[in-house]
């Protein structure tokens, strides 16, 4: 039986718009929640994703080939013999991994080795990175906070390259007529953004330059369609968000940005995998990361085209998404010493303020993938 989707911003939408005292109730309980959840594979949000037409699977559109044609190629035998199913978690907003779905590219490169492709959305990373831990996902995309907090939560999952992104492509915004002027204005303030994301790390970050701490503000935790919601209603003071939805935000509210990344944090992307793929099918990542990084160096170089790909899906104008994709860099690119080392202080800065169980070392779940 198929469970019929609902979508959250949908129902809060409706509560909040007649209700917007609800607002003041509206809390998440203690981040350390998010830890227990990547270990019990339990998420909400997961659970509504997983169940909903989202998920979808390719196999119908592959060519399973004779026992003839894969013993001429011994990388499709290897294959065959590792895993006759890819499944990938994606998000709309993730370029490079939706812009491969849709392109169907994958699917071609597996076609002879009888491997087919399902493709799982979510709305953020940490959702995604439970579906990992459940065994329901093998690969998929997020920024640099989720895997911390899955690694905390003890996910067997395997960092296996990273992208560039950019420092340009996160900010926190406030309103037009905001009297918030700096990020020190931000004491006591409800800010909003997705718990355990990129910018949950940029506003500890942010708030830690003008000598704030985590406290001194009201952490409203909402994933990208709720906290629209919520900032345009004026329900929160500001919000922490990233591309395209930052330059969604600045065009539909001109909403201000008190500050973007530079100089605060990388805000860079990984590739994921679950170790037990990587185990395996290496054959099969390698020829995940190939195809991605193809894709990759198709988006960098025609920003124009992708924002045309990417409009009617996310629902937002073509000339705001190539604002988006040209303040952003991409790349597939294999972990380096600074790119550890930086990723280790995301991880430090999290335990520092209690935010993860225990601390941890992101090295031991880093591995080197030659494709």
């Amino acid at each position: 039986m198929q469970l019929k989707s609902f979508t959250l911003s949908k129902l809060h939408a409706k509560v909040f718009k007649y209700k917007p005292e609800l607002w003041q109730k509206y809390e998440v309980k203690s981040i350390r929640t998010l830890s227990l959840l990547f270990g019990m594979g339990l998420g909400l949000t997961f659970l509504i994703t997983a169940c909903s037409p989202n998920s979808t699977n390719n196999a119908g559109n592959n060519q399973t080939s004779s026992p003839n044609e894969a013993a001429n190629s011994s990388q499709s035998s290897r294959l065959t013999n590792s895993s006759t199913v890819i499944r990938i978690g994606y998000q709309k907003a993730a370029t490079v991994l939706y812009a491969l779905k849709a392109k169907g590219e994958l699917e071609k490169s597996l076609q002879k080795s009888g491997v087919s492709v399902t493709w799982t959305e979510f709305p953020a990373g940490p959702p995604m990175l439970e579906a990992l831990n459940a065994g329901s996902i093998d690969f998929g995309y997020t920024g640099e906070a989720p895997p911390v907090f899955a690694q905390a939560a003890g996910t067997p999952l395997l960092y296996v390259a990273y992208d560039p992104l950019a420092t340009k492509a996160e900010a926190i915004i406030v309103h037009k007529d905001s009297p918030i002027k700096s990020v020190a204005d931000l004491k006591g303030k409800k800010v909003a953004f997705a718990k355990g994301s990129n910018t949950n790390y940029l506003i500890v970050k942010a708030l830690e330059k003008v000598g704030l701490k985590y406290s001194d503000i009201k952490p409203t935790f909402l994933l990208p369609a709720d906290a629209r919601i919520a900032f345009e209603g004026k329900n929160v003071d500001a919000w922490a968000i990233w591309d395209p939805f930052l330059a969604a935000a600045q065009k539909a509210t001109d909403a201000r940005i008190l500050t973007d990344a530079t100089g605060l944090a990388p805000n860079l992307g990984y590739y994921l995998a679950a170790k037990s793929f990587v185990d395996k099918n290496p054959e099969g990542l390698k020829t995940v990361l190939r195809d991605v990084d193809e894709v990759s160096k198709w988006a960098k170089n025609n920003p124009s085209d992708v924002a045309k790909l990417l409009s009617p899906v996310l629902g937002i104008d073509v000339g705001v998404l190539e604002i988006s994709e040209r303040r952003r860099d991409y790349g597939v690119l294999p972990l380096t010493e600074e790119v550890i080392n930086n990723q280790q202080k995301v991880a430090d800065t999290f335990y520092q303020l209690k935010l993860i169980p225990k601390q941890i070392n992101v090295r031991e779940v880093v591995t080197k993938i030659d494709f």
